[in-house]
């Protein structure tokens, strides 16, 4: 299939670039938003390409993903042929709401454009009236070499432009557990907040190993990539008992997480000081990981939803 997205959430695009489809990413020559193509920091397979913004009503299209409001309400309207518009249609919602938790309509409300959610939390928070939609989990990949060792004694968070996004994303938390639990920050912009700054996505398996736990600050938005990756990688993780962590989180087997900033503290410290301990916690948590965040599944997962809304099938 030749398949038109933008450039979002790039971990995210680049493990849907997994599956043997061609994508082809919005290029305006500004480099700037949604509209940079491809970029360097993903090793990109030869079936992700760049578009000018001009030859896009003359490409031929099977599929239009939106993986943004704007995208949708907007940006197809700019872009997009009429006869493109008439194509199957996708829509990524990789987020809950962020207004009322339970009581925003999306904007999709009794839409016929199919909509994927990331997590069944997301799912379960949106008002989506009667538009067609389905759950497709995360799906990772981890050099097999990149383990956990666990040679720091030392946790590590990941969290881009943590000091701008605030409290939801927990950066009262995080300068709060730092104070009393040995923590490292990366992540955009993360020396703001004394952190090590932007880890590449090819070498986030290799740094994340050596660490004790992973943790992850965050009180509300959806369950992040490095969560995944770090269970793969083999750490336990540590996290607030809230929107999906909740239900990929064993306690004492796979991590801990608790709305109780003060538990949480404890069993980082716990980790800290017993590095066997973390590493029976990250077996466990890299088995789940195997089990439900494969790059095989989560492939077999889209390629049932665009079988379906491109060809007509049943999944």
């Amino acid at each position: 299939m030749n398949i038109l997205t933008w450039h979002v959430h790039g971990n995210y695009l680049y493990y849907l670039s997994q599956l043997p489809h061609n994508i082809f990413l919005p290029l305006d020559g500004t480099g700037a938003g949604d509209y940079l193509g491809r970029g360097s920091s993903f090793p990109w397979g030869p079936h992700v390409f760049d578009v000018l913004v001009d030859d896009i009503p003359s490409l031929r299209l099977d599929c239009v993903i939106f993986q943004r409001e704007r995208h949708y309400l907007r940006d197809q309207y700019m872009i997009l042929s009429e006869k493109q518009r008439k194509l199957p249609q996708i829509y990524i919602e990789h987020d809950p709401p962020q207004q009322h938790p339970t009581n925003t309509r999306h904007c999709l409300y009794n839409s016929s454009v199919f909509l994927v959610h990331v997590t069944h939390f997301n799912s379960l928070m949106w008002d989506i009236g009667t538009t067609p939609s389905a759950v497709i989990p995360h799906g990772v990949m981890v050099p097999e070499d990149a383990r956990y060792t666990g040679s720091l004694g030392r946790g590590l968070v990941a969290v881009n432009h943590l000091e701008k996004r605030g409290r939801r994303l927990g950066v009262d938390i995080f300068c709060d557990i730092s104070r009393r639990v040995p923590l490292d920050l990366v992540g955009m912009d993360s020396e703001r907040l004394g952190g090590r700054g932007e880890i590449s996505h090819r070498d986030f398996p290799y740094f994340l190993s050596s660490y004790r736990f992973f943790f992850n600050p965050i009180r509300y938005t959806s369950l992040g990539l490095s969560v995944c990756e770090a269970m793969m990688v083999g750490l336990p993780v540590v996290g607030l008992a809230t929107t999906e962590m909740a239900r990929v989180i064993e306690n004492y087997k796979t991590g801990y997480i608790d709305t109780d900033i003060g538990r949480l503290i404890d069993f980082m410290n716990l980790l800290v000081n017993n590095p066997e301990r973390a590493g029976e916690l990250g077996e466990n948590a890299r088995a789940y990981a195997k089990k439900h965040f494969s790059i095989e599944r989560f492939a077999r997962d889209w390629q049932d939803v665009l079988d379906l809304v491109v060809n007509g099938g049943s999944a």
